[in-house]
């Protein structure tokens, strides 16, 4: 007989409290350098303090990976407790996070019963798959199944986000000033899609964020045959409940949806994209 499954998944995830809580999914926490200052990603230093800081210093945080011994220190009690672990990670050519996991698995006594999936994807791209996870693990597969599906599902993550905003990105040496000098004179919003576990930019549209949105849905969507579980609605914050609820209603009468989450990114989409970032995530079957 099989041991119960316990699925993790590092802080980039994105995932609120309350969704941990029901698809009973445990994280591991990056760290926060801001400045002087170092935090847990656990909530703590939220994306409105990021940006508040940067609005008084013009700085902005680093966000360090879980190392190998924090790894360890997080899978033994799991262990302990008599699960086998499903570990899911950022993209690991976005972090070396997945592996530090990897590592420190390989070196734990029980590394046969810990197996590491690298996402490929960023944020609620990568959750999707561990609510995909749960879902399993609920229908009594072994870890080791969970895991190869997971690894099969994830290049089928529609991961991507529209940015409101290149200063973030140009301040965080993703681009030159002058990229991020023209798209603020030609009010071009960049969309951003994870390809090959590398985030890239796939198209550009002109005009107000809040005109934006419901393009960039609709063109997401169009002509994909979906997984119909889950879709995320995520956005890095300053993006209005009216806003939120009209795109909500758009998700629903485009796709055949059963659930529509809308979550808020951490501090590592946030640092990165800065605030209206808004991204519609989901599965698709093929």
């Amino acid at each position: 007989m099989s041991r119960p499954v316990c699925i993790t998944y590092d802080s980039t995830c994105d995932l609120t409290p309350a969704l941990l809580e029901r698809f009973q999914i445990r994280t591991v926490p990056l760290t926060i350098q801001s400045g002087q200052r170092t935090f847990p990603d656990d909530g703590s230093y939220t994306a409105l303090d990021l940006y508040a800081d940067y609005q008084k210093d013009g700085t902005l945080p680093k966000t360090a990976a879980v190392s190998p011994e924090e790894f360890k220190n997080f899978f033994a009690p799991i262990l302990d407790e008599g699960f086998d672990i499903v570990h899911i990670d950022i993209s690991s050519n976005l972090s070396c996070t997945c592996q530090n996991a990897l590592l420190a698995a390989t070196e734990m006594e029980a590394a046969h019963r810990i197996h590491v999936v690298d996402s490929r994807q960023l944020s609620t791209g990568g959750a999707l798959l561990a609510l995909q996870g749960s879902k399993l693990r609920d229908q009594g597969l072994p870890a080791a199944e969970i895991a190869e599906e997971l690894r099969r599902l994830a290049p089928l993550s529609d991961t991507s986000f529209v940015l409101d905003t290149l200063q973030f990105m140009w301040k965080g040496g993703r681009c030159s000033g002058v990229t991020a000098l023209g798209a603020n004179v030609l009010k071009l919003k960049p969309c951003l899609e994870m390809r090959e576990g590398n985030l890239v930019v796939c198209k550009k549209y002109r005009g107000s964020i809040e005109k934006v949105y419901p393009q960039y849905i609709s063109q997401r969507l169009a002509g994909k045959s979906v997984v119909e579980d889950w879709v995320f609605i995520t956005h890095s914050g300053q993006v209005s409940e009216e806003t939120l609820r009209e795109l909500t209603e758009q998700v629903k009468a485009e796709a055949p949806f059963r659930e529509v989450f809308i979550t808020q990114a951490g501090c590592t989409v946030s640092s990165h994209c800065g605030p209206k970032t808004l991204g519609v995530l989901f599965l698709r079957k093929e």
